[in-house]
């Protein structure tokens, strides 16, 4: 039984992390699959088709396809509820903190894509949105390898920035690069995008219908070519944060029940090892019903689907576009200007570029260092944001599509992936630890 009070962030991060490490060994053994004798059924099981009709309407499109578009809105879903919440009600609410972690995220952006371009050809320009985001996965995997007492302030900014930065490189390669092939399709998104921003206004909560109408705004955007992960990230807006049930309501009701059930046992008096079974499992229903009445929407949504982005939605990814043939590539091409580009960016712009917004914030007065950390875990901390990992594979995806130089790019993400979680993990460990405080200080 839990005695304490969970927070919704240490939830996020343990199934993250649990997830997270699904996913490296689901990566791993793809690898080898896709390079075995084998590989020829990998192939066979990411390019067959699999067709999803609605009436006379209908797509189909090979299941790799379903695994980057509609799978991956799920996950972008679950990262922007958690952004959601901590910014309007959670760890980064105070406005210098969240300043703090906007300047940085924006720094970690900024300088990576600014040296990517001037590192890259022409033709490759598009590959900025690789090196611009951040995988929370990958980052919050590595914090746990450093160290349980690093402050829990450090994991959430690290986190939240992450988030920040895979959103925001989402939306605006989609904005700059995509090509509509439907304006009907795309007014239909946008229609329904409206109508909950409306439902929202009108402060409704019933949630099968917020997820009904994502769905036809998924299906809508996918019909116009635009990545369905947009659709999770707009759907994340407009989930209402707040519950119905005041605190006091919530606290005085659980005393009660509680208060009944200890009034039957004085009552009934039951002998040692007798149960009062029925009463017991009645004030547990009772409690159940309340607490489901008491969670917001957005927490509701989110301890639903979190579980499946990560053990699910993430796995599957892993397995249908991780891998890369061993005899697909030159070594000496990862010398090119896109794969070293690609490299650099992550492992050096990345710190470079959050600690000088982070600073130049902090030094201007607007924004402050989250509690209880210091500049030297920070620097650590930078450092892992190099691991792009997942969120720059999935960006390679969109800008290199099956071509020579996607294999390039991928080797280039996972070898910056290990040599900034390296790097990372060993500041940390030289910066030294720093005792928490409770969670309410943070």
């Amino acid at each position: 039984m839990i005695n304490r009070i969970v927070y919704s962030f240490e939830r996020f991060e343990q199934v993250l992390l649990r997830g997270g490490t699904l996913t490296i060994i689901t990566a791993l053994l793809a690898l080898s699959w896709h390079n075995s004798p084998w590989g020829a059924s990998w192939l066979y099981l990411v390019e067959n088709p699999l067709t999803v009709a609605f009436g006379k309407y209908s797509i189909t499109k090979p299941i790799g396809f379903w695994v980057q578009q509609v799978l991956l809105a799920l996950f972008y879903l679950a990262l922007g509820l958690e952004l959601k919440r901590v910014l309007r009600i959670g760890e980064l609410q105070e406005k210098p903190v969240m300043l703090f972690a906007v300047a940085a995220a924006l720094g970690s952006m900024a300088i990576p894509a600014a040296l990517y371009l001037y590192l890259a050809p022409a033709a490759a320009q598009a590959g900025w949105s690789v090196v611009a985001t951040a995988d929370v996965a990958a980052i919050l995997a590595l914090l746990a390898l450093a160290s349980n007492s690093l402050p829990l302030s450090l994991r959430v900014f690290l986190s939240s920035t992450a988030i920040m930065q895979g959103i925001a490189s989402l939306l605006l390669s989609v904005m700059l690069y995509t090509v509509i092939q439907n304006l009907l399709a795309l007014s239909v998104a946008t229609g329904v995008f409206g109508l909950l921003v409306v439902l929202r206004a009108l402060r409704n909560r019933t949630m099968w219908l917020y997820l009904l109408l994502g769905l036809v705004m998924l299906v809508s955007f996918l019909l116009a070519g635009v990545q369905g992960a947009v659709a999770g990230v707009l759907l994340a807006l407009v989930i209402p944060i707040h519950s119905r049930v005041i605190e006091e309501d919530f606290v005085t009701t659980t005393d009660t029940v509680m208060g009944q059930l200890h009034a039957l046992r004085m009552m009934k008096r039951p002998e040692p090892g007798e149960e009062m079974e029925e009463d017991f499992q009645a004030a547990v229903h009772t409690l159940r019903m309340n607490c489901t009445k008491a969670l917001s929407p957005l927490r509701r949504l989110q301890q639903r689907i979190l579980p499946w982005a990560a053990y699910l939605a993430w796995p599957l990814f892993a397995l249908a576009f991780v891998p890369f043939a061993y005899n697909s590539f030159v070594w000496r091409d990862l010398l090119g200007p896109v794969p070293l580009g690609v490299f650099m960016a992550l492992v050096l712009g990345k710190p470079m570029g959050m600690l000088l917004f982070a600073w130049l914030a902090s030094l201007t007065g607007i924004a402050r260092v989250p509690a209880t950390v210091h500049w030297g875990q920070l620097a650590g901390g930078t450092l892992l944001l190099g691991a792009g990992f997942m969120l720059s594979l999935f960006q390679a995806q969109q800008v290199f599509p099956a071509t020579e130089q996607l294999t390039l790019v991928k080797i280039s993400i996972y070898a910056a992936s290990a040599l900034s979680g390296l790097l990372g993990l060993f500041v940390l460990a030289v910066a030294g630890k720093t005792k928490d405080l409770p969670h309410a200080q943070v």
